[in-house]
């Protein structure tokens, strides 16, 4: 859940803190792949499509599906981040859409996490769009008064970690989590959606909920080490830090977003050489990274479509360098913030009634696959120009060349490749490197060269 206070009453932020262990064996994301397609409020549905279609092929670990719960009326995209229960009846489908997702996912070949929202339930009284009625601290069935917190004002100081952690988000009815009823019937939730095939959740608002009440969820899961990361927004001298969470899995990690966008706009590439914990972040495996995610994009603190080439080589950066397991955010035009998506989540074809579809742009989506066949590989053979222009290998597998110039720029590059022919796969040119391990390439201004191992041929 976000900061921001959204303007209507009932209005619900969704930006969560997360947190995650280096040394904890469920940190990364397992297998060979491990980059998510976070498809944001498309329908399951559409969903399945794309994983057989584009997710599977291309080389996607992960699909990160919207909130399946029954959550409060509205076309507004926050309303799926304000649950009235746990029943699969959002606007994204019912059970039945979502069991056949994850099965047709599976079948591609792509594995799927879920946007769980545990920290909270919903503002105001209605029926859901599931059907269940509900009042603010009274959803029949699953929860009342008893089940929340004390506190019922807003969070308001976060240097307070009582606060942060006991009162509601932007007004929204804070469970006790640690409470022994609250434990159970959340872990009900979440191994419910085990039951379906899921493999993976994202913990919205992980930063409103004490490490300790997580780590308690988690292990009545039936497959406790399920990939499990967490929404734990950072910020400098906050009572709560994403590194507490990393016992429990992945922290994303928004100091990542937020310092590309500076250096993408107002610094220098070649300040990168060292990115990551070399900048202070979290352990590698412990973080889940992205150049923008549905709160950031709309809040300006990241990088957005709307970027242009800053925002598309940023992309290309975060897939060809060896630091986190990254979420390439992918969903819809939109000039009011609160704008829920076109056709109600259904996505008939990319590029068509405003969906974006960034983790099929051809410049990103080639990424995958050069993430994939370099994973492992440290950074080697680093060139800057002191400026905006970069380079570096990926050992013997790969190499990555980005001009982010006003200009062209020709020269020769000094890779740990074998000689051969390669496939330029940004712009499906060919690339020879001799024996030396050399190549000369013209880079027009804002565009990038991406080589790897296994891919010779356009």
């Amino acid at each position: 859940m976000a900061r921001r206070i959204l303007p209507a009453v009932l209005a619900l932020a969704a930006a969560a803190t997360v947190g995650m262990n280096p040394t904890n064996a469920a940190a990364a994301p397992p297998g060979t792949k491990d980059v998510t397609a976070v498809l944001f409020e498309w329908n399951y549905a559409s969903v399945a499509k794309e994983c057989t279609h584009t997710l599977g092929p291309a080389g996607y670990g992960y699909v990160q599906v919207s909130p399946p719960a029954e959550h409060i009326p509205g076309a507004q995209w926050w309303t799926s981040y304000q649950p009235v229960s746990y029943k699969i009846a959002g606007r994204l489908g019912d059970r039945t859409a979502f069991q056949s997702m994850v099965n047709t996912c599976h079948a591609a070949g792509v594995k799927v996490v879920v946007d769980t929202v545990v920290n909270h339930m919903a503002a105001g009284n209605g029926t859901g769009t599931g059907g269940s009625s509900y009042t603010k601290y009274g959803y029949p069935g699953l929860y009342s008064g008893y089940d929340f917190d004390d506190c019922t004002a807003q969070v308001s100081n976060y240097s307070d970690r009582w606060n942060v952690q006991h009162c509601e988000l932007v007004g929204l009815a804070d469970l006790d989590t640690g409470e022994e009823y609250v434990r159970k019937t959340i872990a009900g939730y979440l191994n419910d959606l085990l039951t379906l095939g899921v493999d993976g959740f994202r913990i919205d608002a992980a930063k409103h909920i004490p490490a300790d009440d997580l780590a308690n969820i988690k292990s009545r899961l039936t497959n406790p080490s399920v990939y499990w990361k967490q929404e734990v927004i950072y910020g400098a001298g906050e009572a709560v830090q994403p590194s507490e969470y990393t016992g429990n899995g992945d922290v994303q990690e928004f100091r990542y977003a937020y310092d590309l966008k500076r250096v993408f706009t107002s610094e220098k590439l070649a300040y990168l050489t060292n990115y990551g914990e070399g900048w202070g972040y979290l352990g590698s495996p412990a973080a889940g990274v992205f150049v923008d995610n549905h709160d950031t994009e709309r809040n300006g603190s990241t990088l957005n479509y709307k970027a242009g080439a800053d925002y598309t080589l940023a992309n290309v950066f975060m897939l060809a360098w060896p630091y986190g397991a990254p979420d390439v955010n992918s969903g819809y035009e939109w000039s009011d913030v609160d704008a829920g998506p076109p056709n109600g989540g259904k996505v008939n074809a990319c590029w068509q009634d405003g969906w974006k579809c960034q983790h099929a742009w051809p410049e990103i989506i080639r990424m995958v696959a050069f993430r994939n066949a370099t994973r492992g590989q440290s950074v080697t053979d680093w060139w800057d120009n002191g400026n905006d222009a970069i380079a570096f290998g990926r050992g013997g597998k790969g190499y990555v060349a980005i001009n982010h110039e006003t200009g062209s720029l020709t020269r020769t590059y000094q890779t740990s490749l074998p000689a051969g022919t390669y496939c330029n796969v940004q712009n499906n040119t060919t690339v020879t490197v001799n024996s030396g391990g050399q190549f000369t390439a013209t880079l027009g201004p804002n565009t990038a060269l991406a080589i790897y191992a296994g891919k010779s041929g356009c």
